[in-house]
Order: C-alpha cells, then structure tokens, then sequence
C-alpha cells in the first residue's frame, strides 16, 4: 500500500507537470473507446430490435382487386396448410385505408383526395419463431405468389436477414477500427510516459545507486498510464452517454412509428465497467513499454 500511494502520487504530480503532453494521450484513448463504446452502442439496440421484431415477424399477402371468393379460399388454405402461419387477419381496403389514415395523418388528407382506394385487400399472417424455418417460409412465399388472385406477398423474415447481416458488418468494422486506435493510443501513452521518464533520469539514476526497489521507480510511470486510460475512458462513456440522450430525444422519440423507446437502452453498467477497465489496461501496457524501454 506504501508503494501504491508513494505511486499515485508521483504519477499525479508528473500528470500535471507534463498536462498537455498527457492531455493528447488521454484524448487518444478516450476517442479510441468513443468508437468502440459507439458500435457497441449501435450494434446492441440493432440486435434488440431485431429480437423484437423478429418474435412479432409477419407475412403480408396482398390481393388482387379482382379476387374471388374461391381464390380468397385457396389462399387460405395455403396458408393453413403447413406449420410456418400460426394465425392470420383478413384486412379488407377499406380497413387498409383507415390504418394508413391513422399511421400517417400527414398524407391522410392526400390519400383521401385521390377518390379512389388505391389500397390492396390482404391478409397479415403472423409467423411461428423459434427454429430455422427459412427454407419452408421461402417455399409457402413461392407458392402463394403463383397462386391466382395474389398480388405480391411480403415478409418480415427478409430484411431482417439484411438487417443482421448488416450488424455482423457494422461490428466488424467498430472492432478493426477500435484495434487500430487502441494500438494508437497505447503509443502514444508510451511516448508520454517515455518524456516524464527522460525528464526525470537523474532522479531515477540516484534512486537506482541507492538501491531503490523497482516498484518505486517503474512505479509512477506505470500508474501514469493506468489514470491517463482510465481519465480516457471514463471521458468516452460520458461522450457517449451525452450523445445517446440528445440522438434519443431529438430524432427518436419524435418519430410517429418509432418502436417501443424502453428497447433502446444505454451500454449496460458491467460493459461499462469493462470499457474503463479495458481503457486502464491500453494506459496500463503504454507505461509498461516506456518504463522497460
């Protein structure tokens, strides 16, 4: 504990001798877990929403104007026939209408000038989840598509295949990006930490030829690194926590069919925790390097 204190408190004093020098490295840090935080941040919500929507999944077969009650029926057995549709809705033109009507009240008025309904008849079937059922749902697509009286059939389970691909990459890409200024910011807490280090060498010199144990000299330029990537990572979750709320208030929750808000949630604390310990372990590494060197 002696030696932990006697650490602290000469990496403390160094920090605030060389300020500026020391701000560019925890800046450097804080940006490359701003990024990393961000994807996370990003990826996560995507992937919650996807959960969520992919439970509710639904297949839409809209219908030709002309459609024929014995055409209506075939469909419907279509669509009983296999395990894929577990429930389905008829919705008729005019309940078409009053839907978009009271989704969209903007274009509500444009929508009721035109005289005509231009909106299709359709049937929304709600889609069984759990296993890869892929293959089959492909199939009763197919089947429904050449069946008469269907217009065009619509499901769900399409772009959100787009939309996890679509994580898978956006991931990638945070990760190899973080890596690079991770990598970045442990060199350059390295070379702050090396210009204390040479700053202070007599000292260091003096302390060696009297026989100073190592913990004391090394010491302080470890810690050094370890509050410039902890400083670092605490200023990104901040960053982070501030552009979450102002992205959350002002162009979310304004939105008319903005999904259930209580699904977009923050990173949570014990992410959180890691990111500053992470942040800590990149100072941790720099001051290792500049005190071996």
């Amino acid at each position: 504990m002696r030696a932990l204190k006697y650490a602290l408190d000469e990496a403390l004093a160094s920090l605030w001798r060389g300020r500026q020098s020391g701000l560019l490295s925890t800046v450097t840090i804080a940006l490359a877990l701003f990024v990393l935080g961000g994807f996370l941040l990003v990826t996560s919500n995507l992937q919650r929403l996807g959960a969520a929507w992919g439970s509710a999944a639904e297949m839409s077969v809209y219908l030709k104007d002309e459609v024929t009650p014995a055409e209506r029926s075939a469909i419907e057995n279509a669509l009983a026939s296999g395990s894929i549709a577990i429930a389905r809705e008829y919705v008729s033109k005019e309940e078409a209408l009053t839907r978009f009507k009271q989704t969209f009240g903007d274009l509500a008025s444009a929508m009721g000038g035109s005289g005509d309904n231009p909106l299709p008849a359709s049937y929304e079937v709600r889609l069984s989840t759990g296993t890869d059922q892929s293959e089959q749902l492909n199939n009763l697509g197919a089947r429904l598509r050449q069946t008469p009286g269907v217009a065009d059939v619509r499901y769900d389970r399409q772009w959100l295949d787009r939309l996890q691909a679509a994580i898978s990459v956006i991931r990638a890409i945070g990760l190899l990006l973080a890596s690079v200024l991770t990598i970045a910011a442990a060199l350059t807490v390295s070379n702050v930490v090396r210009l204390a280090l040479y700053a202070r060498r007599d000292e260091i010199e003096i302390m060696q030829l009297v026989g100073a144990p190592q913990v004391y000299i090394r010491g302080p330029f470890v810690m050094e690194g370890i509050l410039q990537g902890g400083t670092g990572a605490i200023l990104a979750l901040a960053a982070l926590s501030a552009g979450f709320v102002i992205v959350r208030a002002r162009y979310l929750a304004p939105m008319p069919s903005t999904p259930d808000l209580s699904s977009i949630r923050f990173l949570p604390m014990e992410l959180c925790a890691v990111l500053v310990v992470g942040g800590m372990v990149v100072g941790c590494v720099g001051g290792l390097v500049a005190a071996r060197s």
